[in-house]
Protein backbone atom coordinates (compact mmCIF):
# COMPACT_ATOMS: atom_id res chain seq x y z
CA UNK A 1 0.00 0.00 0.00
CA UNK A 2 1.44 3.39 -1.04
CA UNK A 3 1.31 5.76 1.92
CA UNK A 4 3.29 8.59 0.35
CA UNK A 5 1.39 11.88 0.47
CA UNK A 6 0.10 13.22 -2.83
CA UNK A 7 2.30 15.86 -4.41
CA UNK A 8 1.05 19.40 -3.91
CA UNK A 9 0.02 20.84 -7.29
CA UNK A 10 1.89 24.00 -8.33
CA UNK A 11 0.24 27.33 -7.61
CA UNK A 12 -1.00 29.28 -10.61
CA UNK A 13 0.20 32.86 -10.83
CA UNK A 14 -2.69 35.32 -11.21
CA UNK A 15 -1.55 38.85 -12.05
CA UNK A 16 -4.23 41.53 -11.70
CA UNK A 17 -3.28 44.50 -13.89
CA UNK A 18 -4.97 47.80 -13.13
CA UNK A 19 -4.26 51.50 -12.90
CA UNK A 20 -4.88 54.84 -14.52
CA UNK A 21 -6.15 55.16 -18.07
CA UNK A 22 -3.23 56.08 -20.34
CA UNK A 23 -0.64 54.61 -17.98
CA UNK A 24 0.26 51.71 -20.29
CA UNK A 25 -2.07 48.83 -19.39
CA UNK A 26 -2.53 47.77 -23.02
CA UNK A 27 1.23 47.72 -23.54
CA UNK A 28 1.67 45.77 -20.32
CA UNK A 29 -0.80 43.12 -21.45
CA UNK A 30 1.04 42.69 -24.75
CA UNK A 31 4.32 42.23 -22.91
CA UNK A 32 2.79 39.70 -20.52
CA UNK A 33 1.30 37.77 -23.44
CA UNK A 34 4.73 37.69 -25.08
CA UNK A 35 6.31 36.14 -21.97
CA UNK A 36 3.75 33.38 -21.68
CA UNK A 37 0.74 34.71 -19.80
CA UNK A 38 -2.85 34.02 -20.71
CA UNK A 39 -4.28 37.53 -20.99
CA UNK A 40 -7.89 38.58 -20.38
CA UNK A 41 -8.94 42.23 -20.69
CA UNK A 42 -11.97 43.87 -19.08
CA UNK A 43 -13.63 40.78 -17.66
CA UNK A 44 -16.62 41.42 -15.33
CA UNK A 45 -15.48 40.64 -11.80
CA UNK A 46 -18.39 38.25 -11.26
CA UNK A 47 -16.94 35.94 -13.94
CA UNK A 48 -13.47 35.82 -12.45
CA UNK A 49 -14.15 32.84 -10.18
CA UNK A 50 -15.17 30.77 -13.22
CA UNK A 51 -11.92 31.67 -14.95
CA UNK A 52 -9.78 30.46 -12.04
CA UNK A 53 -11.65 27.43 -10.76
CA UNK A 54 -9.88 25.48 -8.01
CA UNK A 55 -7.39 22.93 -9.30
CA UNK A 56 -9.54 20.02 -8.26
CA UNK A 57 -12.38 21.05 -10.53
CA UNK A 58 -10.62 20.04 -13.72
CA UNK A 59 -8.63 16.97 -12.71
CA UNK A 60 -4.92 16.65 -12.03
CA UNK A 61 -3.84 16.87 -15.65
CA UNK A 62 -5.83 20.01 -16.33
CA UNK A 63 -4.68 21.52 -13.05
CA UNK A 64 -1.03 20.99 -13.92
CA UNK A 65 -1.53 22.48 -17.38
CA UNK A 66 -3.36 25.48 -15.94
CA UNK A 67 -0.73 26.12 -13.28
CA UNK A 68 2.02 26.07 -15.86
CA UNK A 69 0.47 29.04 -17.68
CA UNK A 70 0.19 32.20 -15.56
CA UNK A 71 -2.88 34.39 -16.02
CA UNK A 72 -2.96 38.19 -16.38
CA UNK A 73 -6.31 39.91 -15.93
CA UNK A 74 -6.85 43.61 -16.60
CA UNK A 75 -9.43 45.36 -14.43
CA UNK A 76 -10.05 49.10 -14.49
CA UNK A 77 -12.76 51.76 -14.65
CA UNK A 78 -14.16 50.17 -17.83
CA UNK A 79 -14.82 46.92 -15.95
CA UNK A 80 -18.42 46.26 -15.00
CA UNK A 81 -18.98 46.03 -11.23
CA UNK A 82 -15.61 47.68 -10.60
CA UNK A 83 -15.83 49.09 -7.09
CA UNK A 84 -14.68 48.31 -3.56
CA UNK A 85 -17.76 46.21 -2.74
CA UNK A 86 -17.36 43.89 -5.73
CA UNK A 87 -13.59 43.74 -5.27
CA UNK A 88 -14.08 42.46 -1.72
CA UNK A 89 -16.69 39.97 -2.89
CA UNK A 90 -15.05 38.63 -6.05
CA UNK A 91 -11.29 39.18 -5.70
CA UNK A 92 -10.43 39.23 -2.00
CA UNK A 93 -11.38 35.51 -1.58
CA UNK A 94 -8.80 34.62 -4.24
CA UNK A 95 -6.01 35.92 -2.02
CA UNK A 96 -6.54 33.02 0.38
CA UNK A 97 -6.72 30.30 -2.28
CA UNK A 98 -3.87 27.79 -1.72
CA UNK A 99 -3.72 27.04 -5.45
CA UNK A 100 -3.25 30.69 -6.50
CA UNK A 101 -0.36 33.15 -6.22
CA UNK A 102 -2.06 36.53 -6.68
CA UNK A 103 -0.22 39.79 -7.44
CA UNK A 104 -1.86 43.20 -7.94
CA UNK A 105 0.02 45.51 -10.34
CA UNK A 106 -1.00 49.19 -10.47
CA UNK A 107 0.21 51.29 -13.41
CA UNK A 108 0.27 55.02 -12.73
CA UNK A 109 1.52 58.25 -14.24
CA UNK A 110 1.72 61.92 -13.39
CA UNK A 111 -1.46 63.80 -14.24
CA UNK A 112 0.22 66.01 -16.84
CA UNK A 113 1.84 63.03 -18.58
CA UNK A 114 -1.50 61.23 -18.74
CA UNK A 115 -3.24 64.34 -20.05
CA UNK A 116 -0.58 64.76 -22.74
CA UNK A 117 -0.94 61.15 -23.88
CA UNK A 118 -4.68 61.51 -24.33
CA UNK A 119 -4.28 64.85 -26.11
CA UNK A 120 -1.59 63.58 -28.49
CA UNK A 121 -3.57 60.49 -29.47
CA UNK A 122 -6.94 62.32 -29.50
CA UNK A 123 -8.44 59.51 -27.44
CA UNK A 124 -11.37 60.35 -25.15
CA UNK A 125 -10.87 59.70 -21.46
CA UNK A 126 -13.43 57.11 -20.23
CA UNK A 127 -14.51 59.38 -17.37
CA UNK A 128 -14.23 62.78 -19.06
CA UNK A 129 -17.30 62.65 -21.35
CA UNK A 130 -17.62 66.22 -22.71
CA UNK A 131 -15.34 67.70 -20.04
CA UNK A 132 -11.57 68.40 -20.24
CA UNK A 133 -9.33 65.34 -20.07
CA UNK A 134 -7.75 66.50 -16.80
CA UNK A 135 -11.17 66.37 -15.12
CA UNK A 136 -11.52 62.71 -16.09
CA UNK A 137 -8.00 61.95 -14.83
CA UNK A 138 -8.70 63.54 -11.44
CA UNK A 139 -12.03 61.78 -11.13
CA UNK A 140 -10.44 58.44 -12.00
CA UNK A 141 -7.64 58.97 -9.50
CA UNK A 142 -10.18 59.56 -6.74
CA UNK A 143 -12.01 56.38 -7.69
CA UNK A 144 -8.81 54.29 -7.73
CA UNK A 145 -7.05 55.49 -4.57
CA UNK A 146 -8.40 52.55 -2.57
CA UNK A 147 -7.11 50.10 -5.17
CA UNK A 148 -3.67 51.69 -5.46
CA UNK A 149 -3.23 51.37 -1.70
CA UNK A 150 -3.69 47.59 -2.03
CA UNK A 151 -1.21 47.10 -4.88
CA UNK A 152 1.74 44.74 -4.46
CA UNK A 153 3.67 46.72 -7.07
CA UNK A 154 3.08 50.26 -8.36
CA UNK A 155 4.86 51.39 -11.52
CA UNK A 156 4.89 55.05 -12.55
CA UNK A 157 5.29 55.12 -16.33
CA UNK A 158 5.76 58.90 -16.68
CA UNK A 159 9.45 58.62 -17.61
CA UNK A 160 9.34 55.08 -19.02
CA UNK A 161 9.54 54.34 -22.73
CA UNK A 162 7.80 51.26 -24.08
CA UNK A 163 11.17 49.50 -24.09
CA UNK A 164 11.71 50.41 -20.44
CA UNK A 165 8.25 49.20 -19.45
CA UNK A 166 8.81 45.93 -21.28
CA UNK A 167 12.14 45.40 -19.55
CA UNK A 168 10.68 46.17 -16.14
CA UNK A 169 7.71 43.81 -16.55
CA UNK A 170 9.90 41.04 -17.91
CA UNK A 171 12.20 41.48 -14.94
CA UNK A 172 9.37 41.24 -12.43
CA UNK A 173 7.08 38.68 -14.02
CA UNK A 174 9.04 36.34 -16.31
CA UNK A 175 9.14 32.78 -15.02
CA UNK A 176 12.50 31.32 -16.09
CA UNK A 177 13.37 27.76 -15.14
CA UNK A 178 16.04 29.15 -12.82
CA UNK A 179 14.89 32.49 -11.34
CA UNK A 180 17.57 35.14 -11.45
CA UNK A 181 17.96 38.77 -10.50
CA UNK A 182 17.66 41.16 -13.45
CA UNK A 183 19.45 44.48 -12.97
CA UNK A 184 18.75 47.80 -14.66
CA UNK A 185 21.19 50.71 -14.26
CA UNK A 186 19.93 54.18 -15.24
CA UNK A 187 21.68 57.55 -15.25
CA UNK A 188 19.59 60.66 -14.71
CA UNK A 189 19.56 64.40 -14.11
CA UNK A 190 18.41 65.51 -10.64
CA UNK A 191 16.53 68.59 -11.93
CA UNK A 192 14.36 66.26 -14.04
CA UNK A 193 13.51 64.08 -11.06
CA UNK A 194 14.42 60.65 -9.75
CA UNK A 195 13.50 57.60 -11.86
CA UNK A 196 10.16 56.43 -10.48
CA UNK A 197 11.16 52.76 -10.19
CA UNK A 198 14.60 53.27 -8.59
CA UNK A 199 15.52 50.85 -5.78
CA UNK A 200 18.99 52.24 -5.06
CA UNK A 201 19.97 55.86 -5.80
CA UNK A 202 23.53 57.21 -5.88
CA UNK A 203 24.38 60.92 -6.12
CA UNK A 204 27.67 61.59 -7.96
CA UNK A 205 27.46 65.39 -8.02
CA UNK A 206 30.50 65.52 -5.70
CA UNK A 207 32.77 64.43 -8.57
CA UNK A 208 34.59 66.95 -10.75
CA UNK A 209 32.14 68.22 -13.38
CA UNK A 210 33.34 68.01 -17.02
CA UNK A 211 30.67 70.57 -17.93
CA UNK A 212 33.05 73.33 -16.82
CA UNK A 213 35.75 72.20 -19.25
CA UNK A 214 35.12 73.81 -22.64
CA UNK A 215 36.57 70.87 -24.59
CA UNK A 216 34.52 68.31 -22.61
CA UNK A 217 31.18 70.11 -22.36
CA UNK A 218 29.86 68.93 -25.79
CA UNK A 219 30.86 65.33 -25.01
CA UNK A 220 29.19 62.80 -22.71
CA UNK A 221 30.15 60.18 -20.16
CA UNK A 222 30.36 57.70 -23.03
CA UNK A 223 33.45 59.51 -24.37
CA UNK A 224 36.93 58.46 -23.27
CA UNK A 225 38.13 62.01 -22.51
CA UNK A 226 35.24 62.59 -20.12
CA UNK A 227 35.91 59.29 -18.36
CA UNK A 228 39.57 60.16 -17.88
CA UNK A 229 38.62 63.54 -16.42
CA UNK A 230 36.27 61.97 -13.88
CA UNK A 231 38.75 59.23 -12.97
CA UNK A 232 41.40 61.90 -12.33
CA UNK A 233 39.30 63.23 -9.45
CA UNK A 234 40.93 61.89 -6.27
CA UNK A 235 37.48 61.16 -4.83
CA UNK A 236 36.51 58.79 -7.64
CA UNK A 237 38.67 55.71 -6.97
CA UNK A 238 37.76 55.21 -3.28
CA UNK A 239 34.10 56.01 -3.98
CA UNK A 240 33.81 53.51 -6.81
CA UNK A 241 35.71 50.79 -4.93
CA UNK A 242 33.29 51.13 -2.02
CA UNK A 243 30.31 51.23 -4.37
CA UNK A 244 31.45 48.07 -6.14
CA UNK A 245 31.98 46.22 -2.85
CA UNK A 246 28.57 47.26 -1.57
CA UNK A 247 26.68 46.26 -4.70
CA UNK A 248 28.43 42.89 -4.99
CA UNK A 249 27.61 42.12 -1.37
CA UNK A 250 23.98 43.25 -1.68
CA UNK A 251 23.00 41.23 -4.76
CA UNK A 252 22.95 37.79 -3.05
CA UNK A 253 20.86 39.28 -0.23
CA UNK A 254 18.29 40.60 -2.71
CA UNK A 255 18.19 37.20 -4.41
CA UNK A 256 17.66 35.39 -1.09
CA UNK A 257 14.67 37.65 -0.47
CA UNK A 258 13.20 36.60 -3.82
CA UNK A 259 13.64 39.96 -5.55
CA UNK A 260 13.62 39.44 -9.32
CA UNK A 261 14.29 42.98 -10.55
CA UNK A 262 16.62 45.69 -9.23
CA UNK A 263 16.93 49.26 -10.55
CA UNK A 264 20.09 51.20 -9.66
CA UNK A 265 19.92 54.92 -10.41
CA UNK A 266 22.97 57.20 -10.68
CA UNK A 267 22.33 60.94 -10.78
CA UNK A 268 24.21 64.16 -11.44
CA UNK A 269 23.21 67.71 -12.35
CA UNK A 270 22.81 67.41 -16.10
CA UNK A 271 22.53 63.66 -16.54
CA UNK A 272 25.14 63.84 -19.29
CA UNK A 273 28.66 63.37 -17.92
CA UNK A 274 29.30 62.04 -14.40
CA UNK A 275 26.16 59.93 -13.97
CA UNK A 276 26.55 58.45 -17.45
CA UNK A 277 30.17 57.45 -16.87
CA UNK A 278 29.50 55.94 -13.43
CA UNK A 279 26.40 54.09 -14.67
CA UNK A 280 28.46 52.55 -17.48
CA UNK A 281 31.13 51.45 -15.01
CA UNK A 282 28.52 49.99 -12.65
CA UNK A 283 27.01 48.06 -15.56
CA UNK A 284 30.41 46.62 -16.48
CA UNK A 285 31.04 45.52 -12.88
CA UNK A 286 27.66 43.81 -12.58
CA UNK A 287 27.98 42.12 -15.96
CA UNK A 288 31.06 40.34 -14.65
CA UNK A 289 28.88 38.67 -12.00
CA UNK A 290 27.09 36.79 -14.79
CA UNK A 291 23.73 38.45 -14.18
CA UNK A 292 21.37 40.02 -16.69
CA UNK A 293 22.14 43.75 -16.80
CA UNK A 294 20.77 46.65 -18.82
CA UNK A 295 22.12 50.22 -18.84
CA UNK A 296 20.17 53.28 -20.01
CA UNK A 297 20.89 57.00 -19.93
CA UNK A 298 17.52 58.62 -19.38
CA UNK A 299 18.49 62.23 -19.95
CA UNK A 300 21.25 61.83 -22.53
CA UNK A 301 20.03 62.82 -26.00
CA UNK A 302 16.49 61.92 -25.05
CA UNK A 303 17.60 58.67 -23.47
CA UNK A 304 18.30 57.01 -26.80
CA UNK A 305 21.78 55.71 -26.03
CA UNK A 306 21.78 52.49 -24.10
CA UNK A 307 23.51 49.14 -23.96
CA UNK A 308 22.29 45.71 -22.96
CA UNK A 309 23.93 42.64 -21.56
CA UNK A 310 24.00 39.65 -23.90
CA UNK A 311 20.67 37.87 -23.72
CA UNK A 312 18.87 40.70 -21.93
CA UNK A 313 15.46 41.99 -22.93
CA UNK A 314 15.36 44.34 -25.89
Amino acid sequence: MNTEPAATPPRRHLLLVTGMSGAGKSTALKVLEDIGYEVVDNLPLSLLSNLVRPNGAGGAARAAASASRPLALCIDVRTRQFDLEHFEHDIAPLLDRPDLDVTLLFLDGDDEALRRRFTETRRPHPLAADRPVIDGIRRERERLNWLKSRADLTVNTTELSIVDLRRLLEGHFSHPAEPELSIFVVSFSYPRGLPADADLVFDVRFLSNPHYENNLRPLSGLDLAVGRHIEADSAFAPFFANLEDMLISLLPAYEREGKSYLTIAVGCTGGRHRSVFVAERVGEVLLRTGRQVGVRHRDLSGGQKQKEAPGSAS
